[in-house]
């Protein structure tokens, strides 16, 4: 579940660069599930010479947290399980 919300996060990130991608079916799809996620990010994080940087800064501490909740603490929770 994490790596599909992984790629819907990519995918996002890539539509933002081509024009008019982001208003088809797929993109307003695909913004409903990941913007509440990104606008997180947007709060601390100011547009860069009208670049939208926190999408990227997201998508990495996504990675980051996924990465420690399976590597730590899902292994943990098994071991008392």
């Amino acid at each position: 579940m994490c790596s599909l919300y992984s790629y819907m996060m990519i995918a996002w990130i890539i539509m933002s660069f081509i024009p008019n991608l982001r208003h088809s079916r797929v993109g307003v799809w695909l913004g409903r599930l990941v913007d509440p996620y990104f606008a997180i990010f947007r709060r601390f994080i100011p547009p860069f010479g009208g670049i939208d940087f926190s999408p990227m800064v997201a998508f990495f501490v996504f990675i980051i947290l996924k990465s420690i909740v399976f590597s730590q603490i899902l292994p943990l929770a098994l071991h008392f399980y």
